[in-house]
């Protein structure tokens, strides 16, 4: 079974919450709250997009997080890449880190992952954050609702 992992899934969410929030700035507990997660997997998935600029943090009493760019200059694949580095459907296509296979240089199969590893985080690249955090999917956070102007 391909797939990512729980952080990265978790992450995913939390980034779309905070793509709601457009020009706010939304605590930690707010997007926790927001995303029924724990407040400290909340804080590291915001540690490493901050690491990985997606994000940026403000201190001070209207502190919290904000999106560094707009929605929809984020990728998934960006966000991916945040949490656990570059995409690697397997531990031999190119980019992958870590041990190398064993069989690497016998493997009669070895180029065909990596063009399955190229369509993959082609399409992961292609997905902006602003398309998978349209609304109705994510909750409105209480940030995002007092910096909206108010409706005539």
């Amino acid at each position: 079974m391909f797939k990512i992992s729980r952080m990265t899934d978790y992450g995913v969410v939390v980034m779309a919450q905070l793509a709601q929030a457009t020009d706010a700035v939304v605590t930690a507990p707010d997007l926790a709250s927001g995303a029924g997660l724990p407040a400290p997997t909340v804080a590291k998935i915001l540690k490493r997009m901050s690491r990985g600029g997606l994000v940026t943090s403000h201190r001070g009493m209207n502190g919290g997080y904000a999106l560094s760019r707009p929605a929809a200059e984020i990728s998934v694949a960006d966000i991916i890449g945040a949490l656990e580095g570059p995409v690697a459907v397997t531990a031999c296509v190119d980019g992958a880190s870590g041990d190398a296979c064993s069989v690497e240089s016998l493997c009669p199969i070895r180029g065909c992952w990596d063009r399955v590893n190229a369509a993959v985080t082609r399409t992961l690249k292609s997905m902006s954050l602003a398309e998978i955090a349209t609304p109705p999917n994510f909750i409105d956070l209480p940030a995002a609702r007092e910096s909206a102007p108010a409706d005539s």
